[in-house]
């Protein structure tokens, strides 16, 4: 990417970076130990009962929240970022081999944009549960009404990157279960409630690489948005540049990176599912003028089938349903 400004990825002004930056205090920080020594069965302990306040407050105050003490081990976090740098480190044509298209969305991408603005990124796609079955459509005369399936593009190399994803994604998956069900409790539900959604899910890992910018006060390696899942499982590394958007005031927020830690935000879906009681929040990346960003999201996603819509528990007549079905 070279030094003249490439006007694909000029954000238009009210949307570039602030020279200052703020620097989050407020994001709740979640310890997590107090789940790490129960049993599959035991959520419902007291033990726990301040962490699942804890999480129904950075739910509804922030819509992020990071995590420490979550049992992913560590070295399967390290392997996984290793063996993305490897990815990314390989000739252009190399990575092309892997490239998605109009059919299969997983593999790499070099040309992400959002908001109809080109963010300075390169990424790669794997889906959690291989291979993910798309139904077939609920249109009767539609001809091309059969089920079909995503599969994998794994690379050939570097050679250990295929099982390192694999392994971090069987641990990643894990967490995002756990903290599903404390996000349950919060709410009040059954700690399973929202278990089923995912019998068929689409979670998928994305691997980020933002590239140094030579004009990083005009382009944002990822332009504003919210994720439309569950939620996400954010591994970032020690550069940063994550910025959140604060609910109480709309500034930005620079969310400081922590060692081992995750960050956790709610998405669209767990926005419907709640009927508004905990919101999904508009985040963005700032890109650095110095040095390279590598993150790996996990987005937790349900089946494609599954109908989304406020849960009846949370529903009566003060509180209707704000959302219709979203399918």
């Amino acid at each position: 990417m070279g030094e003249e400004v490439d006007t694909a990825f000029v954000q238009a002004p009210e949307h570039r970076p602030k020279s200052s930056v703020i620097v989050a205090e407020g994001i709740p920080l979640i310890d997590l130990s107090p789940i790490n020594y129960q049993n599959e069965d035991t959520l419902l302990d007291s033990s726990i009962e301040n962490l699942v306040k804890e999480i129904g407050s950075a739910c509804k105050k922030w819509g992020f929240f990071q995590v420490i003490n979550h049992k992913v081990p560590l070295d399967k976090r390290e392997r996984i970022e290793e063996a993305a740098k490897k990815f990314f480190a390989l000739g252009l044509e190399e990575k092309l081999k892997v490239r998605r298209d109009a059919v299969n969305v997983l593999g790499y991408f070099e040309a992400e944009h959002t908001k109809n603005v080109r963010d300075w990124k390169e990424i790669y796609d794997f889906n959690v549960q291989e291979p993910t079955f798309i139904p077939p459509s609920d249109e009767p005369d539609d001809e091309e009404n059969v089920q079909f399936q995503w599969d994998n593009r794994w690379p050939q190399n570097p050679p250990e990157f295929k099982e390192a994803c694999q392994e971090y994604a069987q641990e990643v998956e894990k967490l995002a279960y756990k903290l599903m069900e404390l996000v349950a409790l919060s709410l009040g539900l059954v700690p399973n409630r929202f278990r089923g959604y995912f019998t068929h899910n689409t979670s998928n890992i994305r691997l980020n690489h933002y590239p140094a910018c030579p004009y990083p006060h005009l382009a944002l390696g990822l332009g504003r948005h919210k994720d439309t899942g569950v939620f996400t499982v954010l591994a970032q590394d020690d550069t940063g540049g994550l910025e959140v958007r604060r609910k109480s005031d709309g500034e930005w927020i620079r969310v400081k990176p922590i060692f081992n830690s995750f960050i956790i935000n709610v998405g669209d879906m767990i926005q419907v599912w709640s009927n508004d009681a905990y919101e999904s929040v508009e985040h963005r990346v700032m890109v650095n003028s110095e040095k390279d960003r590598f993150s790996i999201p996990f987005f937790l996603k349900p089946a494609l089938y599954t109908d989304v819509k406020p849960l009846e528990e949370l529903l009566d007549d003060r509180n209707p349903p704000i959302y219709r079905p979203v399918n």
